[in-house]
Parts: structure tokens; C-alpha cells; sequence
């Protein structure tokens, strides 16, 4: 086996006997961050101390073969808002440019077990300010909402059903969102969108938060639009697209 398989059982013994020697847990961690160098386009001084606690915990040992990656939706939880940064020093980014270029728009999505339309519906219709709570809505066509896709850049957590859209779909309805002005946490926008009856929420890895409404066949919007949580590339392209129109 080569030094990375060496570095990964290092790591399970680790995880196996915690009871070891401080010095020992020492060098095993300067292995991992030695281990880091080895890759191409990885940042030692950015990602070594997470990359390792990653392959300590043996949440990033898979190989993305042809798009697909096993390991990479509990690999790019753990790495968090460095996944960007670190996926190299695994060997999982992912060799398409135009994904790793719009990778802002990255997300987690989870379906909520008790949704209550009708609270969701009220909230959802309060006109621009009067609400308190630093949310916006915005509605989409269901054509365009099916027609995302869900591949290794939307990360579907815990039991969810497939989208699909039956015969008797209206494709011209819409969709409603909300989006939280203000970035927040995943378990934040959890509970948030719990909070205003959503049916499922998306949690943009940039922080920002999505609730999805009722009328939605699928997952909303796969763009992060909350107003104060947006990183300056974002914004600039924003700018220009609204430019072209």
C-alpha cells in the first residue's frame, strides 16, 4: 500500500484507541499533514488540520470514478466551507470546471417531517415589509424547478422521495420559496424553516437558507439569493446578468 493507505490505517487505530500517548496522537496528525503535500493543488496551511479530522473519522476514503463518489456527501459536510479549498487533498474535486466554477450555489437538502402549508402559504404572502423577521419570497415556475437536477453539488440528506412529476402536474404553476436575508448555520435554517411550515428547506454551503413551500414538486431553487448572504463573485455576476437583460 502507498503512504495514503499507511495514513488511513494510522487514522483508524486512532479512532480504535483513544487512550494513546499524546506524543503518539502528535505524530500520527504530522503524518496526515505530511500525507497532504503529496497532492497536487492542495493547500497544506488551509486544509491540513480539517482534512485531517476528515480521514480521521474515514468520512473521505473513496475514489470519484466517472462522477461518482460515494463518500463525497458526508466527505464535503465534514470539510464544510473549505470543501472548495481542500477537496484536492483527497483527491475528490471534481474535474468538471463549470461545477467547481459556480460551486456558491452548492447545497444540502432535507425534507421536513411535519409541514403545515397553510402557516407557510400566510407567511410566504405577507407583503414586502411587513415582516420582522428578515425574509423574502420569490416563485419560480415548476417546469423550471423539475428541470434541476440532482447530482454531486446538491446533497440530499436523510429519507427523501424521488422528484418526479405526474401527468396531471400544471408545468405553468409556481413554486414558492423563502429565503432568510442573513446567513445562517444548517441546523439554523433546520429549525427556521420548521418554523414557518416549510416542506423542506436547502441550506446553500455559503450560508444561505431556502425554504421551500407547499406547491413545490421538487427542491425550489437551486440559486442562493438571500440579500445579505452572498459572496462578492456572486454578486458581480448578478450585476452582469442583470446588465444583459
Amino acid at each position: 500500500g502507498g503512504p495514503t493507505e499507511d495514513v488511513r490505517g494510522a487514522a483508524h487505530l486512532t479512532v480504535q484507541k483513544r487512550k494513546w500517548h499524546p506524543g503518539v496522537l502528535l505524530f500520527i496528525s504530522a503524518l496526515l499533514c505530511s500525507t497532504v503535500t503529496l497532492v497536487t493543488g492542495c493547500n497544506k496551511a488551509l486544509c491540513a488540520s480539517d482534512v485531517s479530522k476528515c480521514l480521521l473519522q474515514e468520512l473521505c476514503q473513496c475514489q470519484a470514478i466517472e462522477g461518482n463518489c460515494s463518500c463525497c456527501p458526508e466527505c464535503m459536510l465534514c470539510m464544510g466551507n473549505l470543501w472548495d479549498q481542500c477537496c484536492d487533498c483527497v483527491g475528490l474535486c471534481s474535474k468538471n470546471k463549470e461545477s467547481r466554477k459556480h460551486s456558491a450555489r452548492r447545497s444540502s437538502l432535507e425534507e421536513l417531517p411535519v409541514p403545515v402549508p397553510s402557516l407557510f402559504r400566510a407567511v410566504s404572502s405577507m407583503q414586502e415589509g411587513e415582516s420582522a423577521l428578515g425574509w423574502t419570497s420569490h416563485s419560480l415556475p415548476i417546469r423550471e424547478e423539475l428541470a434541476q437536477s440532482t447530482h454531486m453539488d446538491h446533497i440530499l440528506l436523510g429519507a427523501h422521495s424521488v422528484v418526479t412529476a405526474s401527468p396531471l402536474t400544471n408545468t405553468s404553476d409556481f413554486c414558492t420559496v423563502l429565503y432568510f436575508n442573513s446567513c445562517m448555520s444548517m441546523r439554523r435554517c433546520h429549525q427556521s424553516c420548521e418554523s414557518v411550515g416549510s416542506t423542506k428547506y436547502r441550506w446553500f454551503h455559503n450560508g444561505c437558507c431556502q425554504c421551500v413551500g407547499p406547491d413545490c414538486h421538487g427542491y425550489g431553487s437551486k440559486e442562493p439569493i438571500c440579500r445579505q448572504c452572498q459572496t462578492k463573485e456572486m454578486m458581480s455576476e448578478g450585476k452582469r446578468e442583470r446588465a444583459t437583460v
